[in-house]
């Protein structure tokens, strides 16, 4: 089982150590585990379809979600519904999000996720710096995705 953590962080690092808690929950499920920061560069939407799941996880960006995960979102819509690549589709999925007091990001995640398959559980929130019970949710959604993809 191969599963994708795919997040957006940069200054304070709240979505990644939430991104690492889901990872290990993942990995805890017996899954091998990519994680993958779209700060750091653009997911090719070609290796997507080699994950039996995901987890995505944003910063609230005035009420929206992070650049680079709207990328991979359009990238995702171009390649499964225009072009029809196989294995895009059908995936469960968790979702997670960070914010400073608004959290209004939920929305909007929820809706454009929608495409990628079954959403697992509800989206997990920190509002600021995630302590150990958001990290403990994070890691049961990993586990959780991970058990129903089949593992």
């Amino acid at each position: 089982m191969k599963a994708l953590v795919l997040y957006h962080s940069q200054e304070k690092g709240n979505t990644k150590k939430m991104a690492e808690a889901v990872a290990k929950g993942m990995e805890e499920a017996g899954a091998e585990v990519t994680l993958f920061n779209t700060n750091e560069g653009r997911f090719d939407i070609t290796d997507f379809a080699e994950y039996d799941c995901a987890a995505f996880g944003s910063p609230d960006y005035y009420s929206y979600i992070a650049g680079g995960l709207k990328v991979f979102v359009d990238d995702h819509y171009i390649a499964s519904e225009l072009q029809r690549m196989p294995g895009l589709r059908g995936k469960t999925y968790g979702l997670f999000y960070s914010h400073g007091g608004g959290g209004k990001v939920r929305g909007p995640l929820q809706e454009l996720f929608k495409l990628v398959g079954t959403q697992v559980g509800e989206p997990v929130e920190s509002n600021g710096m995630p302590h150990a019970n958001v990290l403990n949710r994070c890691a049961e959604m990993g586990r959780a995705v991970v058990k129903a993809a089949g593992m």
